[in-house]
């Protein structure tokens, strides 16, 4: 069994969002035979890329830094931690490539060259492009490079509801970091912050993040899949595949719109996910999708903040819930953001309210 160091020896001399000492982890229920440990303290920890062995790169919201992690003698805590960079729009998405840390900060994608080895003081970034909405509301990115080698990105819509004249607002799109072209690659997608290729099918899973202000339990969030580049998945005109927006809807027959794969409940905001790629956890396997949601803002009674298992392997797929705990009442201490495999099979969490990382493992006592 894997030996955690000491978290006191995490905290000294850094400025933390909260101390992971003061974090209450009694209160988080696993799926039996799991352990969850805090390996890593991050304020506003968002998006996470793996980088060499030992090293994780973790993006930020509201703190605007990007971090480097290193665990220097593998035990699984990460012992280091740089800021490499600071002062960027929220720097929320990264992607590691080939020893290059990718950094979308809004209106731009940025390349931070030997991101493993840079010091904080050298660290200068290239420019690979400016030519993206520069708004803000839904403005946060998640990349991750796909199957073709090109950088794939959302681009949330700048609003709660509305139909936008430049038609790259509320779509995932992707750029070929050579040559700089973009591209549409799925349209009517509000707010998705989490996609993964299916390690088999090669095909995008993503969530979506529906819209606010239809009441409680309506629509709900969604788990998609893109199965040919260009489909349209309703929004703004259908919610959840079957609700006709009231101010928007034009008359489109339901059938012109992907449906979603699964319901995921009204408000429960999916962010990140990942597809299992691993060998260590026993009940699942790459057809399992783990997805953080982030948990609800409007709604009456607080929903979401877990994390969930679906297993994508049925028609329709199924979903259970794997964490749960950072809500007690309507009060949240922790908010899951992204879900990443480790190379030695355990599962990483990233969480912005908490400002830590988690490392979930499978140990039976």
């Amino acid at each position: 069994m894997r030996q955690f160091a000491p978290l006191c020896s995490l905290i000294i001399g850094l400025t933390l969002s909260a101390p992971s000492t003061a974090l209450p982890l009694d209160r988080l229920k696993l799926t039996e035979g799991y352990q969850l440990s805090v390996v890593a303290e991050v304020n506003n920890a968002r998006q996470m890329a793996l980088g060499e062995p030992g090293s994780l790169f973790v993006g930020s919201l509201r703190a605007g830094k990007v971090y480097r992690l290193h665990d220097t003698d593998g035990d699984g805590v990460y012992e280091q931690r740089d800021i490499l960079l600071r002062g960027l729009n929220m720097p929320s998405g990264i992607a590691y490539r080939n020893g290059d840390l990718y950094i979308a900060a809004v209106n731009q994608i940025l390349r931070l060259n030997n991101a493993d080895r840079v010091t904080p003081q050298a660290a200068n970034t290239e420019l690979i492009t400016d030519q993206l909405p520069d708004i803000s509301h839904h403005g946060w990115k998640y990349l991750k490079f796909g199957p073709d080698g090109d950088l794939y990105f959302n681009l949330g819509t700048p609003c709660n509801i509305c139909l936008s004249d430049d038609p790259r607002f509320a779509s995932i799109m992707k750029l070929n970091v050579s040559t700089n072209a973009q591209a549409v690659v799925a349209h009517g997608v509000r707010n998705s912050v989490g996609f993964a290729w299916h390690p088999d099918t090669q095909e995008l899973w993503f969530s979506d993040n529906g819209r606010d202000n239809l009441g409680d339990d309506r629509p709900d969030d969604e788990l998609n899949r893109l199965t040919a580049f260009g489909q349209h998945f309703g929004y703004p005109f259908i919610h959840a595949g079957d609700i006709p927006d009231p101010n928007l809807y034009q008359q489109q027959s339901f059938s012109a719109f992907q449906p979603p794969v699964l319901k995921l409940g009204a408000h429960v905001a999916p962010l990140g996910l990942t597809f299992y790629q691993g060998d260590q956890f026993p009940d699942s396997d790459q057809n399992t999708l783990f997805i953080a949601q982030h948990g609800s803002w409007n709604r009456s009674e607080k929903v979401g903040y877990r994390v969930i298992k679906v297993d994508t392997s049925v028609t329709p797929p199924t979903q259970q819930v794997f964490i749960e705990g950072w809500l007690k009442g309507e009060r949240a201490w922790g908010r899951p953001v992204d879900v990443l495999t480790d190379r030695d099979g355990s599962l990483l969490i990233s969480d912005d309210a908490a400002g830590v990382i988690y490392r979930v493992e499978y140990q039976p006592e």
